[in-house]
């Protein structure tokens, strides 16, 4: 049965506060203080929809997910409620759009937070691969001594001079024009393949633009891939677009896992066809040294899905996913929404409406929203049962932010499915599961939110 969007996110009595469940994590410091006055807000702590509590399924009109939880057609029918989906982090690989467009659920992303992480990371592991860092480091940590020049040459074997040699970039979205900006201070010529994008982009930025993925790989020394990962690219690089690359060149992937056969990689390092290569994604994640193609593989670096991340980008990511959920709730879908990714797939054809009526009930503000009682400056939670209102004594609530992420598009990234557009860096906090269900810390009511767990799953809290 089809979602309609015409009508309202939530309708009922006062109480019926709308319910917001973080799926795959359970940190929602971040996401409560922007929330907390317009939705109750909830975390499953899942792994699968298995595992999702049956409140969650029945009544949750919003979700937020990380990567690590995937959400097929089928799992998206378990939702009686649902409205809209954010992902914390751009990419949505993990999330069927169009079914979910279809049962007329809005799935929303943040496309530009991290870019500047990426970016960085991605030229620290080009340096590296350059200038072999990595294991010359591992080599005085395990004590290696060096002597005289043949123990410094014989160590520092393989390492390249940047100045003059050529960076091919597959993928010119935020990340792929913030590498190559960087990587040309550092003397590379930056050439790159990206059919989404409209010609004069490479003369604005000063870069060559290749037209074919071939002509990037036989002209490249090295090799970035910054693009999504969808049905038409998975295994982009394989054993027949490695013969393509010139030999001896280096490899980078900070997008996604999916773009390369680890396979085929393995065999290509183990041959020398490629001298080195440097992989914060991978196929299977988490990402086990001792386990797939790739185990004792040399000339490898290895990094944890990490390259997103800095303690300033994980704060705008969240705030970021947290005010399209507000604004999903107290304005109009999909008119409200900043980074809606499918609304080619709706069926509703109603007119946008208000996320969340009036009911005419008393004491309800615009849109139905609950009014605060004097002297409240912030919010409060909605009960969930056997759990008591939270008030919020907060200087200051927190308003709608503003777009955009930690950097602006430098170029205008392609929409629509199949796209080269900028890889996602999302990985979300280390989570325990350790919380009782409907459990709601009161140790500080702008840092807490309801633990709705599935039963099998719930431990005793902490002491």
């Amino acid at each position: 049965m089809h979602r309609n969007f015409g009508v309202a996110i939530v309708k009922g009595p006062l109480h019926s506060r709308p319910l917001v469940a973080l799926l795959d994590g359970r940190d929602c410091s971040i996401e409560m203080p922007i929330l907390k006055d317009v939705a109750t807000v909830a975390f499953c702590d899942a792994q699968s929809t298995s595992e999702i509590h049956e409140k969650v399924l029945n009544e949750a009109v919003g979700a937020l997910m990380w990567h690590t939880i995937t959400l097929t057609k089928e799992d998206l029918e378990k939702f009686k409620a649902l409205r809209i989906i954010v992902r914390i982090g751009s990419g949505v690989d993990n999330i069927d759009v169009k079914a979910a467009g279809e049962l007329g659920i809005a799935v929303c992303n943040v496309p530009g937070y991290g870019v500047e992480e990426v970016a960085d990371s991605t030229l620290c592991l080009i340096l590296n691969l350059y200038r072999r860092t990595y294991w010359l480091a591992n080599m005085v940590r395990e004590g290696k001594k060096f002597t005289g020049p043949e123990q410094v040459r014989e160590a520092a074997q393989g390492c390249a001079r940047i100045r003059g040699d050529t960076l091919g970039i597959v993928g010119l979205g935020r990340i792929g024009s913030a590498v190559a900006l960087r990587a040309k201070a550092f003397g590379f010529n930056v050439i790159f393949y990206d059919p989404y994008l409209p010609d004069g982009i490479e003369r604005s930025l000063g870069l060559t633009r290749v037209y074919t993925l071939q002509d990037l790989l036989f002209q490249s020394d090295c090799v970035s891939l910054h693009c999504t990962l969808n049905e038409h690219n998975h295994h982009l690089i394989n054993e027949y677009t490695i013969k393509q690359m010139r030999p001896g060149a280096f490899l980078v992937n900070t997008a996604r896992g999916g773009l390369v056969d680890e396979s085929a990689l393995a065999q290509a390092l183990k041959d020398g066809r490629i001298r080195a290569a440097a992989l914060d994604v991978h196929e299977n994640e988490p990402y086990n040294v001792f386990q797939g193609p790739l185990k004792e593989v040399p000339n490898l670096i290895c990094t944890p899905h990490a390259a997103f991340y800095s303690d300033v980008a994980s704060t705008e990511l969240r705030e970021m996913a947290a005010g399209e959920i507000r604004r999903a709730i107290v304005g109009r879908i999909p008119d409200s929404l900043r980074n809606c990714v499918n609304k080619e797939y709706f069926l509703g054809s109603g007119p946008a409406s208000s996320a969340y009526e009036s009911t005419g009930a008393p004491g309800s503000g615009p849109g139905g929203i609950p009014s605060l009682p004097a002297g409240l400056n912030g919010g409060y939670y909605g009960a969930l049962p056997g759990v008591p209102v939270q008030p919020a004594h907060s200087s200051a609530p927190v308003g709608l932010l503003g777009p955009g992420g930690p950097m602006s598009s430098l170029v205008g990234a392609p929409g629509g499915p199949g796209g080269l557009n900028d890889r996602d860096r999302e990985r979300g906090p280390s989570v325990a599961h350790d919380a009782s269900t409907h459990r709601m810390d009161s140790a500080s009511s702008a840092n807490s939110a309801t633990a709705l767990q599935h039963p099998d799953r719930i431990k005793s809290p902490p002491s």
